[in-house]
């Protein structure tokens, strides 16, 4: 796998200063917003456009940070990346002969680790690094190589990083992953794509981020369908065309601004917005007491008149789609907050991610928390202004929830997680009646 080109990175533009949100709280939000492309589809679709040399358009596409850098890592290899107005990306990678994706990359995004089957299954060979991202628990990536050495490939480990090659074409045959694995399913579903034969992933992910991509393929003139709610076959094709897509709904951005909704006592119909992939957490605002109407695309939420102690506990806990979305777990624990009586929370799908409720109890809110996977919120707490960390990205957002419903201001730091996957999330909130406003981070 040895390249004559040595191994060389440069990322150009310097990051971005350090900025935090200040935020006045007490504002009931007011009016429509428009619901984002979803980050978790939109990088996949980028993704899955290396399967092809011809130019591959997509709209909807949310204008955040990982989409950048997924942007620049493509750039990188070579593949030629148009943005020619908002929202819209055009993709060719016709000669891409740098197949090396480099440390830096992986460690600003996880997602990266996206490019090991496209990559593989079209050129043969890849070697990428270990992947970063959110400290929200252990992601392990060996799921996504066991699923590629099933596929005929071979895989190297050597001083973090993967050595993948493909002798000849990859060739069809079964996926059993030990787990559901939502990135995993998505890798071997592209690797296969372009496979020599029959392949059958189980259990595959339900996710609807899955489907989004599948129907994309199809586009392309790959034969990938879901024979069954958890196993998705693929026969593989030898050549696919370029096609045009729009990127689905953001439903973790829908759930974010539900909350807000409803922690705020407020009214906001939500548009763009994908009502039947919501079920697991429309149902959590129906046990609260906080009515959701959706028809269609559009969701309607309205909280005025509610007070807190209204509002009923419940007990959450997260599982794989079509269950309540781990990403949507740190936004409901804010709600949570404003319930009467004691709510319970499961992290089920990753341990650590409720540590950041340490940062929420700054804020007055009431919690304790028992291990990495467990926690309890009582309620209705008042919850006050304060100075707070985000420490990864929907944790950022629901320090965003509880300072907009707090009393007084905050000062939340670390306004760069949450660009990594909402888009003008602060310009959003502005429109509905929220004083919001970044400025310069002088973090403590």
């Amino acid at each position: 796998m040895a390249d004559a080109r040595p191994f060389h990175w440069e990322y150009v533009p310097e990051a971005p200063p350090p900025e935090a949100f200040l935020i006045e709280g007490g504002r009931p939000l007011d009016g429509t917003v428009t619901v984002s492309g979803a980050k978790n589809a939109a990088l996949k679709l980028l993704a899955a456009a290396c399967l092809t040399g011809e130019r591959c358009r997509f709209e909807n596409v949310p204008e955040i940070e990982d989409v950048r850098v997924l942007a620049e890592v493509l750039q990188d290899l070579g593949v030629v990346v148009d943005h020619p107005e908002p929202g819209v990306y055009e993709v060719a990678a016709g000669d891409v002969d740098w197949l090396f994706i480099p440390l830096e990359a992986a460690a600003k995004m996880r997602a990266s680790f996206i490019l090991l089957g496209p990559l593989l299954a079209r050129f043969g060979r890849v070697i990428i690094s270990n992947p970063g991202g959110d400290r929200i628990g252990r992601r392990p990536v060996n799921l996504h190589v066991d699923a590629m050495r099933s596929l005929g490939a071979e895989v190297e480990y050597r001083n973090g990083y993967y050595y993948a090659k493909a002798p000849g074409r990859l060739r069809g045959g079964e996926v059993r992953f030990p787990q559901v694995t939502v990135m995993g399913t998505e890798n071997a579903i592209l690797a296969a794509t372009l496979a020599d034969g029959h392949t059958v992933i189980r259990p595959a992910a339900q996710e609807p981020e899955i489907d989004d991509l599948i129907e994309f393929l199809c586009k392309m003139g790959a034969d990938v369908s879901r024979t069954y709610p958890d196993t998705i076959e693929i026969n593989g094709t030898k050549r696919l065309r370029g096609a045009s897509h729009s990127v689905m709904p953001d439903r973790i951005e829908t759930g974010t601004f539900l909350v807000a909704a409803a922690i705020t006592g407020g009214r906001l119909t939500l548009e763009n917005a994908a009502c039947t992939h919501v079920d697991a957490l429309v149902d959590v605002f129906t046990q609260v007491g906080v009515p959701v109407h959706c028809v269609d695309h559009t969701i309607d939420i309205d909280a005025t008149g509610i007070r807190p102690g209204d509002l009923q506990a419940c007990d959450i806990e997260t599982s794989p789609y079509p269950g309540l979305a781990t990403d949507v777990q740190p936004p409901m624990c804010v709600l949570l907050t404003q319930a009467n009586g004691t709510s319970r929370i499961h992290e089920a799908v990753f341990e650590d991610r409720i540590e950041w409720l340490a940062e929420l109890r700054k804020l007055g809110a009431k919690i304790d928390i028992e291990d990495a996977h467990h926690a309890s919120i009582h309620g209705p707490a008042r919850l006050h202004g304060a100075e707070a960390t985000i420490g990864d990205l929907r944790a950022g957002a629901s320090l965003i929830l509880a300072a907009l419903a707090a009393d007084g201001g905050s000062l939340i730091h670390g306004a760069h997680h949450v660009q990594r996957g909402y888009e003008n999330i602060d310009r959003k909130f502005q429109q509905l009646g929220a004083s919001i406003v970044r400025s310069a981070d002088t973090a403590p």
